[in-house]
């Protein structure tokens, strides 16, 4: 099996880079790798129109978020991963100097 691998993942804060949406961000909610797509929390909401049904007995007009290009993101640098670093050089400093 073939994997595509992204530059972002599910879960990472992004900022739209091109497009209508351009300058928005927000955390990812999906990858879809086939389609080179994610979806951005709060950016490129959608309506849709859902018909009569159990769940909506009088219809309902649902907002939701639209799949965004995968190139037109860019990853916001995450300060966790900056510390997690730091914590584990001075572990290895003190270490060091012990022995």
């Amino acid at each position: 099996m073939n994997r595509i691998k992204f530059h972002v993942k599910k879960g990472d804060n992004v900022e739209v880079i091109s497009g209508n949406f351009r300058g928005s961000s927000g955390k990812i909610l999906q990858v879809l790798p086939k389609k080179q797509r994610v979806l951005i929390e709060g950016v490129r909401i959608i309506k849709k129109h859902l018909r009569k049904s159990q769940d909506n007995p009088s219809g309902k007009i649902a907002e939701r978020e639209g799949p965004i290009h995968i190139s037109n993101v860019r990853l916001i640098e995450k300060t966790e991963k900056k510390e997690k670093t730091a914590k584990k050089e001075t572990k290895a400093k003190k270490e060091k100097t012990k022995s």
